[in-house]
């Protein structure tokens, strides 16, 4: 893991882990968090989590809930009287009730369930399972701790600067020529500085430019702390040696390092430090749809993202005071936009794309799988006759207001969309050199658009009907399946 703590963080975390571990005595807990990149499905991951272990469904990998094991899932008050309680009622009452999406996650929150299982052996048991939903670009933000004003400058300003992102990084760009480190510290230039920077970050995460290496993440999300000066600076073009105090860099450097210290460390230590497993849910076909760099910029947030994680087996002293992520699974969501032909296939590319990751983490002795699912299944697969063919296609409702072809959607008639079929061989997406990325309109790669149409999702989800998923059940024997025996 990069260095992120200092003597007090690691004293506070440790405290925290004790804490946890003495209530875990009594009752065995397990910490999981649930993130991902803006639009991955967050929410609708930890809802559907909870619906399954409370509703139960058809679950054939999961084997304690398909064996009958598990007798309950019952919600408890959550142990953390500070963080917001992750909102599942309501989440579910907007996919019953509206058939409409529930809100991103926007900051951190949690919920508490007892999950009443029986062992192998007959005899019962309970695991607690505390889920802690928090955004992913919150995950991308630490490697900020181990960065120095400096070192975080040149390296957004290099992001903003090449090909993929110069174009909508351009009117940050012009305003960094225009005020120059050296010059004096102002206000109202900090303020115009951060605005561009923002709105830079804001255009990285259209679909159209799908970057996902996007910090500082509070810029995306202020919450709060919207227009405060922890959050009203940007990178420039670090002057020679140390920045002149009074000096544009200097307040820039300042309010970096209160950023930091106010939102960052705060997060690790008293959230991020605590997790036991973790799922990072990952919208790959955005980043194939983008084109090459967009995919090269995912690879390296997930590079990041894994080397955040304190991965490893765990020993007795830091399961005590400072515990280790065991496992890690990424998820690459919205798998319900392909034919069950490409779900194998959208793995592989995940993998591919995890691949220097996978190494670290089974350094360490953490284990890491990566799985392709959707965790609320928008649409169903058929077969349809079109100028002779038979053809395979999925089916769902459009939300309202969408066009294609020249039509418009009203959100309640259904469609049969032909998605496109992914190339068997993940190495496709590698140009033959290993120099980069290509992307889907290449000569032997389906040009589709995998984000053509977005789903309503399906009827009938609520009270004790089980909601349709595409492998959610790997998913969960994965992160809980060694916890329930």
């Amino acid at each position: 893991m990069i260095g992120l703590t200092g003597a007090l963080d690691e004293a506070r975390i440790a405290w925290l882990t004790l804490a946890d571990r003495v209530e875990g005595l009594a009752h065995p807990t397990l910490r999981l968090g649930v993130t991902g990149l803006s639009r991955a499905g967050k929410t609708i991951f930890t809802t559907a989590l909870v619906h399954a272990l409370q509703r139960g469904g058809r679950m054939p990998v999961f084997e304690a809930m398909q064996s009958g094991r598990i007798a309950r899932a019952e919600l408890e008050p959550q142990p953390d009287d500070a963080v917001p309680r992750f909102a599942y009622e309501e989440h579910l009452a907007t996919l019953a009730e509206a058939r409409a999406w529930p809100s991103s996650t926007t900051r951190v929150s949690e919920l508490r369930l007892a999950v009443r299982y029986a062992t192998a052996r007959g005899s019962l048991r309970t695991l607690t399972l505390d889920l802690v939903d928090y955004p992913g670009e919150w995950l991308l933000d630490l490697p900020l701790l181990a960065m120095s004003y400096a070192d975080f400058a040149r390296q957004s300003l290099e992001l903003a600067r090449a090909p993929a992102r110069a174009r909508v990084a351009s009117p940050y760009l012009a305003a960094v020529a225009a005020h120059g480190a050296d010059g004096p510290a102002d206000e109202a230039h900090a303020r115009e500085l951060a605005a561009l920077f923002t709105a830079y970050l804001s255009a990285c995460r259209t679909e159209q430019v799908a970057m996902s290496l996007l910090p500082p993440g509070r810029f995306l999300m202020p919450g709060d702390l919207e227009g405060s000066p922890a959050l009203t600076f940007a990178p420039l073009d670090p002057p020679d040696g140390a920045p002149r105090p009074g000096s544009l860099g200097a307040m820039m450097e300042r309010r970096f390092e209160a950023y930091k210290n106010a939102v960052v460390r705060p997060f690790f230590r008293n959230h991020f430090a605590r997790l036991d497993r973790q799922i990072v849910l990952v919208d790959a076909l955005s980043a194939l749809n983008a084109g090459p760099a967009a995919l090269a910029d995912l690879e390296r947030a997930l590079d990041g993202i894994l080397a955040a994680f304190r991965t490893g087996r765990n020993s007795l002293l830091s399961t005590l005071f400072r515990p280790r992520i065991d496992k890690v699974l990424f998820a690459a969501t919205k798998a319900d936009h392909l034919h069950h032909t490409s779900h194998d296939r959208l793995e592989a590319i995940l993998a591919r794309l995890v691949e220097r990751a996978r190494g670290r983490a089974k350094e360490h002795g953490a284990a890491l799988d990566v799985v392709a699912l959707a965790a609320i299944r928008a649409t169903r697969e058929a077969r349809v006759r079109r100028d002779g063919l038979d053809l395979a296609a999925i089916v769902g409702t459009p939300e309202k207001g969408q066009e294609a072809g020249g039509h418009r959607f009203d959100g309640e008639e259904e469609v049969a969309v032909f998605p496109g079929e992914l190339p068997a061989d993940p190495d496709s997406f590698f140009d033959p050199a290993g120099t980069g990325f290509r992307g889907l309109a290449t000569g032997d790669v389906n040009d589709a658009d995998f984000r053509f149409l977005k789903f309503r999702p399906p009827a009938g989800i609520g009270g004790k009907a089980p909601i349709p998923h595409i492998r959610l059940d790997r998913a969960l024997e994965f992160l809980l399946g060694d916890r329930l025996v």
